[in-house]
């Protein structure tokens, strides 16, 4: 099994604090926060390599982090080339970018690399994944429908199974948040090339669930504990604050 990080954007809003660095190399709680999410990840015995698909401006930063990262597990540094806003690829597009130029042909693990959990574990998440043998979304349920209109509105029949899916609603109809963070089975990873060869969006990953769960089954899991979106200074300061005091 493999594992895909984002962490190609340049957070223009948490300005001036990631103007020369990548939020994902911020501290939160004491730690990166990248090195948080790799720390989670390596409860997944299964996983053999990390890619980080990052840009030009900040490759050389996130190559320093790897190499004073001891693992488990391996980390690998993408540079996607790009140096701004207008010439980014989309994170779709930098998905695709990494499933080619590695040649993956193995189970997935694809995770935004801003996102801050307080649970300590991520291996349920991959087991559940690989128990139905579909793609699936983690999600929190913010029980607000004012603050979904932010991320992806998510509806689900009895078994956990996708039956609405929208991604920045502005009428939502569900409270429960898709986050960025997917397992794909080895099977679903030629749909990631074929929604980028129809034309559509290659920026923001919900994007690609929200077309691909009409075509394959798609599936939920509820992630325990709190979820931060580090995607501001106000979240920022928030998952600082909380995590240091846990």
């Amino acid at each position: 099994m493999k594992a895909i990080v984002l962490a190609a954007g340049y957070a223009t809003r948490l300005y001036p604090l990631t103007l020369d660095q990548p939020k994902h190399l911020l501290q939160v709680g004491g730690r990166p926060i990248l090195e948080r999410l790799l720390g989670q990840l390596a409860t997944i015995e299964s996983l053999e390599r990390v890619y980080i698909i990052t840009n030009a401006k900040f490759a050389g930063r996130f190559r320093e982090f790897a190499e004073s990262w001891a693992g488990p597990p391996e980390v690998v540094v993408v540079d996607d080339g790009t140096t701004s806003e207008t010439d980014k690829l989309g994170a779709i597009g930098d998905l695709a970018l990494v499933i080619r130029r590695a040649a993956l042909d193995d189970d997935l693990l694809v995770a935004a690399g801003d996102s801050v959990f307080s649970e300590g574990r991520l291996d349920e998440f991959v087991r559940f994944g690989l128990d139905r043998d579909a793609p699936v979304i983690a999600a929190s349920e913010l029980g607000d429908l004012e603050a979904i209109k932010s991320y992806s509105a998510i509806a689900t029949d009895s078994g956990g199974r996708i039956v609405a899916f929208e991604e920045k609603p502005a009428e939502p109809k569900s409270s429960l948040a898709g986050i960025a963070l997917y397992f794909y089975p080895r099977s679903a990873l030629p749909l990631v090339g074929r929604y980028l060869a129809e034309g559509n969006n290659p920026d923001q990953p919900g994007r690609l669930v929200e077309w691909m769960y009409e075509r394959t089954p798609f599936y939920v899991w509820q992630v325990p504990g709190r979820w931060y979106d580090i995607g501001s200074p106000e979240t920022l300061e928030q998952a600082d604050r909380e995590l240091s005091q846990s």
